[in-house]
């Protein structure tokens, strides 16, 4: 009788996990979609606005920030109010302003709704990848990091493809709307099978490190978001911008060493994995969104693909990424998590190699091969970073530890992304001054071009078909450029590896 009460507690146990895992991904997925897939709606939205390109950035700003903000105010709110209902309660609200999102009728609408869905979305991933950590054993943490980042990873990649066929098939609305059935079916899922987590209303909560912290975040999301738009630092805009995150960010560093209750404990930093963890999560978020971000409009406007074949031919960059998690999963208590970090960061590097010799020509299968080699190689990297990170540091400190995991990767694809394409603009116009130095009286080839009657440099015609040619190289050698330059960035983040632990089990 023992024995078979033990058992159905073991199946009631099983199937409790189950259903909290599935709902959590519905959640992850959900956020991590919407990263990204209204990236692909946004000209659809400026013509239904009739906004300019500059007005309708604030669509994607107002996000980032919101969400940039709020993060870490995760660990603080589910201490009082309960892991719980923090999450369901950002469920609700992250569903029904992607409702507020797709029925606006004018920018000031969905800017706002925009930015609620920001603030309601912090804290789904955070939550989702501590719940799924205090919902399994230790030595299942490898299997249940390989479920989230499946969400979390692929959601972002799958992202455009999908923006693509929505509102090329149906409508840009359609992008918000499909948060909806996500929302309902994680919404039920966690009011069945999650349990409430402890209270702590002894913490009190720093406001004035919050509104440090926030400040300080947010003036970084608005300077990386709009760097490009105002020319950087010949804008006043970005100046302030960037005084306000020194100037903060300072403060804020000042303060939690020195406050008795700071907003951000900085004890949890003295887990070397996890710190570690923080710098190596910050570059996989370089690398994550700053190639997705080159790729598209490379294949748009020098290679002629159409947004759907576009998202056709990278989407098989997230198979890559779930076939690397799966594997990840299975050998997680056979394999040192080290080894697949440098394993993954070699398989990234050599698809960034591959990029570096692209051409305008390039076939669909070299994009599709290289993308996967990278998916793969982000898989490798993403799981086992998810879980040695979290090894040795104190479960007290889970809810802010997450939250900071996922606030690092956000800031470094922001910071990727900006990076990425200043230098692409800045590579385009040097290549270009470079290029058209060979236009001259002496260069042998054009003047066998201009008898043959391809170019004839004597006419405006001429002149303006041969600097489109010129404007063309220039702009495939500085993509090429980039892609080199991330290659390089990979390599650097290697030696970070020696600086990781072994989990308990692997360094017995």
């Amino acid at each position: 009788m023992a024995a078979l009460t033990s058992t159905s507690s073991l199946k009631s146990d099983q199937t409790r996990r189950i259903m909290i895992t599935v709902s959590v991904m519905l959640a992850t997925i959900m956020q991590a979609l919407d990263t990204t897939i209204a990236n692909v709606a946004l000209p659809y939205m400026k013509g239904t606005m009739g906004t300019t390109q500059d007005q309708i950035s604030w669509v994607l700003t107002s996000y980032i920030v919101a969400a940039a903000i709020c993060m870490p105010l995760t660990g603080v709110l589910s201490a009082k109010i309960g892991r719980k209902r923090l999450f369901m309660w950002s469920i609700v609200g992250f569903t029904v302003s992607s409702i507020l999102c797709g029925a606006a009728q004018s920018l000031n609408q969905i800017v706002l709704f925009r930015l609620l869905q920001g603030i309601f979305g912090a804290s789904l991933v955070p939550l989702s990848q501590s719940v799924l950590l205090d919902s399994y054993p230790k030595e299942k943490h490898g299997p249940a990091m390989a479920m989230w980042g499946v969400g979390v990873m692929v959601g972002p990649i799958l992202g455009p493809y999908l923006g693509g066929l929505l509102t090329e098939y149906y409508s840009w609305r359609w992008v918000f709307y499909i948060n909806v059935p996500f929302g309902i079916l994680a919404w039920l899922g966690l009011a069945g099978f999650l349990s409430e987590s402890k209270l702590d209303k002894a913490r009190r909560f720093d406001m004035y490190g919050f509104v440090l912290l926030g400040v300080a975040i947010g003036s970084l999301q608005m300077m990386l978001d709009r760097g490009e738009l105002q020319n950087w630092f010949n804008s006043t805009e970005i100046m302030v911008e960037a005084l306000l995150v020194l100037l903060c960010g300072y403060m804020f560093l000042v303060h939690i060493f020195t406050h008795s209750n700071p907003f951000i404990d900085p004890a949890m930093f003295k887990d070397r994995n996890f710190s570690v963890g923080m710098v190596f999560i910050f570059i996989v978020g370089v690398i994550l969104l700053a190639s997705m971000t080159l790729l598209p409009p490379f294949m748009s406007s020098l290679m002629g693909y159409p947004v759907v074949d576009i998202g056709t031919i990278l989407a098989p960059r997230g198979f890559g990424t779930m076939v690397a998690m799966i594997i990840v999963g299975r050998l997680s208590n056979k394999v040192d998590p080290r080894a697949f970090i440098t394993l993954g960061l070699l398989f990234i590097t050599f698809s960034m190699w591959e990029m570096t010799l692209f051409t305008a020509e390039v076939s669909a299968w070299d994009i599709i091969r290289s993308g996967m080699v990278q998916g793969v190689g982000l898989g490798f990297v993403f799981v086992p970073l998810s879980t040695i990170s979290f090894a040795t540091l104190d479960a007290k400190y889970r809810d802010e530890g997450t939250s900071m995991f996922s606030l690092l990767r956000n800031i470094g694809s922001s910071i990727g992304i900006s990076i990425v394409t200043t230098y692409l603009a800045q590579r385009i116009q040097i290549n270009h001054a470079a290029f058209a130095d060979y236009i001259n009286p002496f260069n042998l080839g054009l003047d066998v071009a201009q008898q043959a009657g391809v170019y004839d440099i004597t006419h405006v015609t001429g002149l303006a078909n041969l600097n489109a040619l010129v404007n063309e190289q220039a702009t495939i050698l500085a993509y090429l450029q980039d892609f080199r330059f991330m290659m390089w960035v990979t390599l650097a983040a290697l030696p970070l590896v020696l600086l990781l632990k072994g989990t308990p089990k692997q360094s017995a």
